[in-house]
């Protein structure tokens, strides 16, 4: 029961501390705004000098058409329509049409029942021969429905 007797120092409002967020949400802005930038550019994983594709000029295509090169599920190989008997003689028979168009393209079509090291066979084959442009057709989606070659 005792008396409070005020003071001149309690008469006085003391200043309740207040903490200023203005400065505190620029930084945390401006951090937001580097990492923004920044988590783009970082690269994931260990750096590797990736092999460039070659993408020929559409307008330089050659106009000959490509020679299809067959392999069925027998393992029979085919010259455009026509059965050959082995890889030799395949062989022989490109050549000959390499000398007369050294241009043309080969389209290589196996079945996806044949194995890949028979598929192989006829591409280094085609290779030997000296053709530059070898492709593999493939279809887009899984089955086995005949697609075009992409061009390009």
């Amino acid at each position: 029961m005792g008396v409070q007797v005020e003071s001149k120092r309690s008469s006085r409002q003391q200043p309740e501390p207040e903490i200023n967020v203005t400065p505190l949400v620029d930084v945390v802005l401006v951090l937001l705004i580097i990492f923004m930038v920044i988590a783009p550019q970082m690269e994931h994983g260990e750096r590797v000098e990736l092999p460039a594709v070659f993408q020929p000029d559409p307008k330089s295509k050659s106009k000959l058409d490509p020679i299809y090169v067959t392999i069925t599920g027998a393992g029979t190989v085919f010259l455009e329509k026509e059965a050959v008997a082995d890889l030799p003689a395949l062989g022989e028979r490109l050549r000959a049409i390499r000398a007369a168009a050294p241009e043309r393209r080969v389209v290589i079509k196996g079945d996806s029942s044949v194995k890949y090291g028979r598929v192989r066979e006829t591409f280094a084959l085609c290779q030997e021969v000296g053709f530059a442009g070898i492709s593999l057709q493939v279809s887009q989606r899984g089955g086995g429905a005949s697609a075009a070659p992409e061009e390009g």
